[in-house]
């Protein structure tokens, strides 16, 4: 994905056949007997209201642009896209996250995305486990990428129901959900010490998916209790 501000924003055939007929399956809600589509609209529109905008000291300081093309690429339906500074250390990043159905959320990753846009993999993805504040924890991937001296961290991982995971085949891992927060976090390593960008991601992360998920579980028990 495209980062503003200075932070440029994959079997045998009959195994595939099965695997492409039950997503298909899954998505025209053939199978499943739920309203796919509906889960789907509503997981957006609480992404795009229930997002932080402020984290410990971290604030948003700013909607960045996004791509239409990009976000078509995706299939989000729903998208945030904010950047945000530490009150403290005056460290900047970029926060972006789409909801889509698990085969589109899968499909347009940063070991992608970036080297089509003229970087090369600095360091290759591997996967990280990220202490959540309230004692959960998240899988995600991280990677650099590099372009014109210009050094990118990128951390992406994808969520629901309370979990942040980062599975090897995201679209067949996720399948039974019908709708998947992909979130990816941004920093621009080049003026930072080695080692630092991490740390200021993953504490950042540790803090926002605290409060995101407890919004969202704050407002699901909300739409549950009687009138």
């Amino acid at each position: 994905m495209r980062a503003s501000n200075g932070m440029v924003t994959a079997v045998a055939a009959a195994v595939l056949v099965c695997g492409t007929t039950f997503l298909q399956g899954r998505m025209t809600e053939r199978w499943t007997g739920r309203n796919v589509t509906g889960e789907l609209q509503r997981a957006a529109e609480q992404l795009e209201r229930y997002f932080p905008v402020s984290v410990g000291g971290w604030q948003a300081s700013g909607e960045l642009e996004s791509n239409p093309g990009e976000l078509k690429r995706a299939g989000a339906v729903g998208h945030v896209s904010r950047s945000f500074v530490d009150s403290k250390s005056k460290a900047t990043l970029s926060a972006f996250v789409v909801c889509a159905n698990p085969h589109d959320a899968s499909g347009h990753t940063p070991d992608r995305c970036y080297p089509g846009a003229g970087f090369e993999i600095a360091e290759s993805e591997h996967r990280m486990s990220v202490p959540i504040a309230d004692g959960r924890t998240a899988e995600v991937f991280t990677g650099t990428f590099r372009k014109s001296g210009q050094t990118l961290r990128v951390f992406w991982t994808y969520g629901g129901d309370g979990r942040w995971v980062a599975p090897q085949i995201a679209r067949i891992e996720l399948a039974s959900a019908a709708a998947v927060y992909k979130l990816y976090v941004i920093i621009d390593e080049t003026p930072l010490p080695a080692g630092v960008g991490t740390q200021v991601c993953t504490e950042f992360l540790s803090l926002l998916l605290e409060k995101f998920d407890a919004a969202l579980k704050e407002s699901m028990q909300s739409e549950q209790r009687p009138l």
